[in-house]
């Protein structure tokens, strides 16, 4: 459940944009940057509740332990060469667009230039492809090859799709 909060939050944004201005605005207290910069300090808390789930998962299931339950040196050069290749669509995302641009300004009002240079010449939502693979990657690193270790990136790919479909 806690990891669906970052997903709705997002849709809810992007659909009812002027809700979340009036959040801002009457419980925030007019932050400065509000709604952009808001949202902004959201995502990091919601990166936060997703470390603390998937570092506790892997506590749990890991008996204890977080460190990778293969222990096989191929198997986590995999999974973080697969955290790499997310965290480069990342930040080529926040480099190409910006603070305003990630964080939805376009729907409360700023101008945001449509980019096609990457990543988005090789994405349509390198965003989330990039917290896709970077999730694959760090349960294929931590918790292959126990059984468990492609549920919650399942769990996350399914919310992250339909989340994009959502922001259509």
């Amino acid at each position: 459940m806690l990891l669906s909060l970052e997903r709705i939050c997002y849709v809810w944004v992007w659909r009812f944009p002027e809700s979340f201005r009036a959040l801002c605005r009457d419980l925030l207290g007019g932050l400065p940057g509000e709604p952009v910069d808001a949202l902004r300090r959201f995502f990091y808390a919601f990166k936060a509740i997703q470390a603390i789930v998937f570092l506790g998962w892997c506590l749990y299931y890991g008996n204890g332990s977080i460190l990778p339950a293969g222990g096989n040196l191929l198997i986590v050069a995999t999974g973080l060469t697969l955290i790499a290749i997310g965290q480069v669509f990342n930040f080529g995302v926040f480099y190409q667009l910006g603070n305003e641009g990630v964080f939805y300004g376009n729907r409360f009002g700023y101008e945001i230039a449509w980019i096609s240079d990457f990543p988005f010449s090789v994405l349509r939502h390198p965003q989330y492809v990039g917290a896709v693979l970077t999730i694959w990657g760090f349960f294929f690193g931590m918790r292959f090859p126990h059984p468990d270790w492609f549920l919650i990136p399942c769990l996350e790919t399914l919310y992250y799709f339909v989340g994009a479909c959502l922001e259509q």
